[in-house]
């Protein structure tokens, strides 16, 4: 699950570094379903701790690179929106696992592409942002889609995974209403905010018992350290410089890769259902990102000074 920043609106002269970035920091957190699977003996609230702890030592170790002269402002800068919006990512990092582990990981991530889209309706409801007629189409597709995922994943028994995937959603997308309201602001620290929430939250769920094999370990601080920290401040860095239907689109490469390296490497296959409600999610976000693409308006491509 990839977090970033709103990007802004003029592609600069490293538009190009920006899309390798976002591509191949893409492709590498769709690997996170994998490590998941592959954890033996560990619990959700387990490996909650660990790849929590993996994340707020990635984070803490791009906070003290970036602003070791300027810290204390930094980590206090994110206001209280920004305290609200920790609490929203340690909501959906919680849920996030939970998916995993309750459900496919095709039926998660399908889920997760779902989060363009309640981000432009709380957009609409909260920043009072328009909703372009294209964008109300691509939505009840993808509706359409959740619903056919959600209903069936009741009839199967994996109704409580679909339903942290979906909590999933609305909570990421909610914090990303709040990264776009404080743009201007650094919003890293947000990140190591709900890390620390999400490693006292699964301690007290736990009750301190996280003796978990070495394997367990090393694979949830590689998924939180890497594939979570580290791959989101690329994305943090590349948004800068692309458009957000382009963010969105290669977005997209995350929630699609993830369910074949599953099926590929350890034979977990989604229903036909999962399949085309999926389809329907990943479909409709590409065609919204597509038509932006095309549509947007003509603008001076002028290069930025490199800072």
């Amino acid at each position: 699950m990839a977090i970033s920043a709103s990007p802004p609106h003029v592609i600069d002269s490293r538009h190009g570094y920006a899309m390798m970035l976002m591509v191949a920091g893409s492709v590498a957190i769709s690997f996170g379903g994998l490590v998941q699977r592959n954890i033996e003996v560990a619990d959700s609230w387990q490996i909650n701790v660990y790849r929590s702890l993996g994340m707020l030592i990635a984070t803490g170790i791009i906070i003290v690179a970036r602003h070791r002269g300027n810290l204390f402002d930094t980590l206090t800068g994110i206001g209280r929106l920004g305290i609200l919006g920790g609490v929203l990512l340690s909501i959906a990092g919680i849920a996030f696992v939970q998916a995993l582990t309750h459900t496919t990981v095709a039926n998660a991530l399908f889920i997760l592409g779902s989060i363009p889209f309640f981000a432009a309706l709380f957009a609409r409801l909260i920043l009072g942002e328009r909703l372009r007629r294209t964008t109300l189409i691509t939505m009840i597709a993808a509706a359409m889609g959740l619903g056919i995922m959600v209903a069936k994943g009741v009839s199967v028994g994996s109704g409580f995974g679909n339903l942290m995937a979906l909590i999933t959603a609305v909570s990421f997308a909610s914090y990303a209403i709040i990264v776009r309201y404080k743009r201007q602001v650094e919003m890293i620290p947000v990140i190591l905010l709900s890390s620390a929430i999400i490693i006292v939250i699964s301690l007290l769920a736990t009750k301190g018992d996280i003796a978990i094999p070495l394997n367990d370990i090393l694979l949830c601080l590689f998924w939180g350290g890497f594939l979570s920290g580290f791959v989101n401040w690329m994305f943090i860095i590349a948004s800068r410089h692309l458009a957000t239907a382009e963010v969105t689109l290669i977005m997209l490469l995350e929630f699609a890769l993830g369910p074949i390296w599953v099926w590929w490497f350890i034979g977990e296959t989604p229903t036909t259902w999962t399949i085309f409600g999926g389809s329907l999610i990943i479909v409709a976000v590409a065609l919204r990102s597509i038509f932006e693409l095309i549509n947007k308006p003509k603008r001076e491509q002028t290069p930025r000074t490199p800072v």
